[in-house]
Order: C-alpha cells, then structure tokens, then sequence
C-alpha cells in the first residue's frame, strides 16, 4: 500500500509556495491531481488551507526535495518513520472587528485597482470577505460602489504585508503559467506591495485603468 502525506492538500500547497517542484511531481506524491495542485496554486480551491510543511512532519527531506528539483522526471520518495506525524490546524474564519467590517469593501477596491491579477478568492481571502463581495465590486455593481475610496488592508490590520505579499507572487506565477500556455510574452512584475503611512496607494499602475 503506498504512502501518502497524512494532509496532502495542505502539503501540496506547502510545496507549491516554497519548492520549485513541478504540479506533476507535487501531484505523485500527494496522491492528488496535476490540476488539483494547479487550482492549489491559482487559489481557485481550498481558499482557507494553511500550508504543512512536510520536512517539519518528516515526510520528506530537505535533500530530496532538492534532488528531485533538479530532474522533474524524478518521483519524491517518502521518508520512512515511526514517529507520529503532527496535525495541521485550519486558521478558521479570521474576526474583523466591527469597527473594521465597514471598510472591507473599500480594502477590496483598493487591491483590486492596485493588484489587478489576483483573483477573486485571493482578495477575499485577504480581506476576510467573499467571492461574491469581491466580484460586485470588481463589476462595479456593489451597493456603495460609488462611495468607495481606496484603502490598504495592511494599514488597518486586515491582513499583514506578508500574507499580501504572497498572495502577489502568488498571482504573478499564475500569470506568467498563462502567458505562456498561451505564446505570449511574460507581463511586468507587479508594483510593489508596499504602502505609504498614511495608507494611501501609490501611484497607480496602467492596469488600473479598467477602474
């Protein structure tokens, strides 16, 4: 019977996020679907995963990870152990105060017009919102759309520049997968997550436009 890790999933997103592994290597060892990692990576599933590391479980090495880095023809081999393997805990639903629920939607226009690659789910997931939220004012058809003004979830402790920060590259690999799926040239990184004290957004890129 073969072995698997005890959360693939969650596994598979660990190893999307910090190896350079391929989806079909990822996908062997986990037991999943080359397009399960994929929508893994996208963020289109499993929008709430908290990533497991598998070297700190003692499923796998660091020196295999690396050699199969190195032939993506090679298959990850687990490690063999008789210690029990720790459970990964879902960060479950994240509280806003309710002084700060009233400004989600203003946190979603702002990433929206500043980061225009990432998806709907990653916004959500970064405001502590909804897909459907975030496509109303991604269409402009939300209830106080026209009252909306730009606001930085980092500033207001909707989420931390790390998580937006990954959620950024996250999003630029997604876009570069399908530039090239589709023959065309690699688009211009991202601006810059960084944000000015005040937290107003910086200078507004060319993508914004659609705003």
């Amino acid at each position: 019977m073969a072995n698997y890790p005890l959360m693939p999933k969650a596994t598979a997103s660990w190893l999307v996020d910090n190896t350079a592994l391929t989806f079909e290597q990822i996908a062997e060892f986990c037991n999943l679907h080359p397009l399960e990692v994929q929508a893994l990576a996208d963020g289109d599933v499993n929008s709430g995963i908290m990533g497991m590391s598998p070297i700190l479980s003692g499923e796998l090495t660091a020196e295999e990870i690396a050699r199969c880095e190195k032939n993506t023809t090679t298959r990850l081999k687990m490690t063999k152990t008789d210690l029990p393997k720790p459970r990964a805990r879902s960060k479950g639903p994240r509280y806003t105060p309710v002084t700060k629920r009233a400004e989600k939607p203003n946190a979603i226009f702002h990433l929206l017009k500043k980061y225009p690659d990432l998806a709907d789910v990653q916004v959500a997931r970064l405001v502590g919102s909804t897909k459907t939220t975030v496509d109303s004012v991604r269409n402009k058809t939300h209830p106080t759309y026209a009252a909306l003004k730009p606001v930085d979830p980092v500033s207001i402790g909707l989420c931390t520049a790390d998580e937006l920060d990954k959620a950024v590259k996250k999003a630029e690999r997604r876009v570069v997968r399908e530039a090239k799926a589709a023959g065309k040239p690699a688009p211009a990184p991202a601006a810059d997550t960084s944000s000015s004290d005040d937290g107003s957004e910086n200078p507004p890129q060319s993508a914004a436009g659609a705003f």
